[in-house]
């Protein structure tokens, strides 16, 4: 056990340590020598898996009861509600994803807050990208289930509702709900709302219009209980879609888990106590995986944290102060300014759960992209985003990504780094430069880099944690 921890952390580090120097329980030549209990422990283990294997009773996408928890998965998963399996090896689904990128990112630049903290709107004919993971919840009395995209750049939830216009099958019915009520012009919330359609005179319904990766939709604001795992949210504000124009909006709708004031953890008020955290699972996971877990009950004990910073340009998006980056043993030389964050101008670095691969700074990346490519040699090609593949026999040579926060380094492992071909030929640097079209100023790191991480989100205390878990 003492090995596996060892293995484990070493890929968060604190800063300016040494991850090759050995254990002082066990050399990194000579790990320690199995036990019988251990042996005994192993078999017990293999037969169990064998067992669960060769069951034909147990199907791993039939939903879990509210008591198992809130489950995460992706969105093109073989779990996952929406869409049947893709013919598509999951490497070309990842470089189909990883396309839709620049739009995610050109939303997260146009995110730009007002004065007040009451006010933080949602811009309207803000683009969206397509989200990348699902939750399992339920809203309304008695509960209708939906699995909704998580968006942690986001705060406003939406879901599409009965009778609605261009959406799909499964749509939550308001007349089902005991606990489900409008809201009109008249109301704090619908103040937080842009694209309002609202009388200037009166207290008509707190109607609005939003885009969404270049589709759009029609929604009122409402309010009724969400669900998640045992816990009630009573009278939650979300918007009610009636009508949708694209392909693009998510088909059971959204969940916002930004820190803005229409956000889950605004509206839960002291039940979450601002602290929720995640595991994603890897895009490749078959199960109900990846888990969310809100509140600070249950959190990692241990684990190492950065500072959670506030950007007043951008309130909603989840700051970090991301200080410096090595490939291998180099620390890249990377400008300052490209890294600072700045709250005049909204530059900096976040973390996001809806931006397929990370993406750098223009000159930022070039520097990373350089020393990588210069420590593996050979000759490189694109694919898709990725403009640093070789052939897979070089692997052995790819370096380790590391990333320098305040107070923490995040050591990536080669499968948070690296993805492979559909024919498993090639292996590409899982990273690129932000568009040049876009002018977002951001360093975003992504959910490829995030898979197999538990990443906690302390907005009480300002603080983000980091910690290897295997949710696969």
């Amino acid at each position: 056990m003492q090995y596996m921890h060892a293995h484990f952390s070493s890929f968060l580090l604190p800063p300016n340590s040494n991850p090759t120097q050995p254990s002082q329980h066990h050399s990194a030549e000579s790990p320690p020598v199995p036990t019988i209990m251990g042996l005994k422990c192993a078999t017990l283990i293999l037969f169990f898996t064998m067992f669960v294997a060769s069951s034909i009773a147990i199907d791993p996408c039939t939903s879990k009861p509210d008591e198992a928890g809130l489950t995460v998965i992706p969105v093109f998963g073989k779990c996952s509600p929406f869409d049947p399996p893709k013919p598509d090896s999951w490497a070309q689904t990842v470089i189909n994803m990883a396309s839709k990128d620049p739009a995610r990112l050109k939303y997260l630049s146009t995110l730009v807050g007002q004065k007040s903290v009451v006010s933080a709107p949602i811009a309207s004919g803000q683009a969206f990208n397509i989200g990348n993971y699902v939750v399992r919840v339920k809203i309304g009395t008695p509960g209708q289930l939906m699995f909704m995209v998580l968006d942690t750049s986001t705060d406003e939830a939406f879901v599409p509702c009965s009778g609605c216009v261009g959406c799909s099958a499964t749509t939550f019915s308001p007349k089902d709900s005991t606990s489900y009520g409008p809201l009109d012009c008249s109301v704090p919330q619908c103040g937080q709302v842009r694209g309002l359609q609202c009388p200037s005179t009166g207290a008509g319904a707190c109607a609005f219009n939003q885009s969404y990766a270049g589709s759009t939709f029609s929604a009122t604001l409402v309010q009724d209980s969400l669900r998640l795992a045992n816990d009630v949210v009573p009278g939650y504000s979300f918007g009610c879609v009636n009508a949708i124009s694209g392909e693009s909006i998510p088909a059971q709708g959204l969940l916002g888990l930004g820190r803005g004031p229409l956000s889950l953890l605004s509206q839960s008020g002291a039940l979450y106590s601002g602290v929720f955290s995640y595991c994603l699972p890897s895009f490749k996971s078959y199960y109900f995986s990846g888990s969310l877990k809100l509140g600070p009950v249950g959190q990692p004990k241990s684990i190492r944290t950065t500072p959670l910073l506030r950007n007043p340009h951008r309130p909603s998006l989840y700051y970090v102060n991301l200080t410096g980056i090595s490939v291998g043993k180099v620390l890249v030389p990377v400008p300052s300014e490209y890294l600072a964050f700045d709250p005049n101008t909204g530059s900096g670095t976040i973390i996001d759960s809806g931006t397929v691969i990370t993406r750098f700074v223009e000159p930022v990346y070039n520097v990373v992209r350089d020393e990588f490519r210069k420590q593996v040699g050979g000759t490189f090609s694109s694919l898709g985003a990725f403009d640093t593949c070789f052939v897979k026999t070089y692997e052995n040579l790819a370096p380790t990504v590391t990333l320098h926060f305040t107070g923490l380094d995040l050591k990536l492992p080669l499968e948070n780094s690296l993805i492979h071909s559909s024919a498993g030929s090639l292996a590409c640097l899982a990273m690129a430069a932000a568009p040049s079209n876009v002018n977002s100023v951001l360093n975003v790191i992504a959910n490829l880099q995030q898979q197999n991480l538990r990443i906690l989100f302390d907005t009480i205390n300002n603080k983000v944690g980091i910690a290897r878990e295997l949710c696969n």
